[in-house]
């Protein structure tokens, strides 16, 4: 590894921890994997789903975040639903993967309205291969050893309201609180887990000649850290293809599309640029690709 490529490294891998302390993913195409952070949308989408999501960030950088996903969910009952998910993402020394079961109930308001609740539940394991934090030019707190991919449970909860123009939902998808790697002062040192909360409401405004203008918003409360806020809009043209842009106030703008392969099939892309300029000079962008299926 060359010295300009250290210094890049450096640089994303301090802002990665420093300015960054969402430590769960982001999801630019959240409104089609509420599940994932929401247990209560499990079976909320009327049929059986199945959604993978790859996102691979600062495609320029070595080491850089890179996410996988799958997520499950089906009605198992008049009121009740099921889901499954499964989450692995890495960033630069620090790799995390959980699965957890969502278990949800419906209830029926009146005509037009469900509010579901849901309920998560699984297991997390993280680990840090501290012998890199030498490449990365940044000290050791020796209580690190301890970090080595332990198995521990977590719950979650969350309320999901649907109607057919619009949704409401509220989530903490991990309450408990795990050891993990932490930055101060250039040294590297346990910290914890930070619970993560999230608001979320969608719109469905149909405009006429089978065009449909979906706005929609994610809010994500991390405690200690300003609040992360997506405000995203798609045009749906003839059930065939959406087009939309995204924006994560001051930290990226993004550019959207969703294919309609058939009407079980949904494909969707998603160019991410990022607002800092420390970033956006050694960066590539962030891609993020997604398969849905509906059977």
């Amino acid at each position: 590894m060359n010295l300009f490529h250290k210094i890049i490294v450096i640089l994303v891998f301090s802002i990665s921890i420093l300015t960054n302390a969402q430590q769960d993913p982001n999801y630019t195409l959240y409104r089609y994997n509420m599940n994932l952070i929401n247990p209560a949308y499990a079976g909320a989408n009327d049929g059986t789903t199945i959604g993978v999501n790859v996102r691979s960030q600062w495609s320029n950088v070595k080491g850089a975040p890179e996410t996988q996903s799958l997520n499950f969910g089906t009605p198992v009952g008049k009121n009740l639903g099921m889901g499954l998910s499964l989450i692995s993402d890495k960033t630069f020394i620090e790799k995390q993967t959980s699965i957890a079961l969502d278990l949800s109930y419906q209830i029926k308001l009146d005509e037009n309205h469900d509010l579901f609740f849901g309920l998560k539940a699984g297991f997390n394991s993280y680990s840090a291969n501290t012998d890199g934090l030498v490449t990365y030019g940044i000290q050791e707190d020796p209580s690190l050893m301890n970090l080595n991919g332990r198995l521990n449970p977590n719950f979650g909860v969350g309320i999901h309201l649907r109607h057919d123009k619009y949704f409401l939902s509220l989530s903490v998808p991990k309450i408990l609180s795990r050891d993990r790697l932490e930055e101060e002062e250039g040294v590297a040192t346990v910290g914890a887990d930070k619970k993560h909360l999230y608001f979320a409401g969608g719109l469905d405004l149909y405009l006429g000649q089978n065009v449909t203008l979906k706005p929609s918003t994610l809010v994500r409360y991390v405690e200690g850290s300003p609040l992360s806020i997506d405000l995203t809009t798609f045009l749906a043209f003839n059930d065939f293809f959406d087009l939309g842009a995204a924006y994560r106030i001051n930290e990226s703008v993004s550019g959207m599309a969703l294919f309609k392969v058939s009407s079980g099939m949904l494909i969707g892309y998603v160019y991410e640029s990022p607002l800092e300029n420390s970033i956006s000079n050694i960066d590539n962008g962030t891609h993020e690709i997604m398969l849905n299926l509906k059977l």
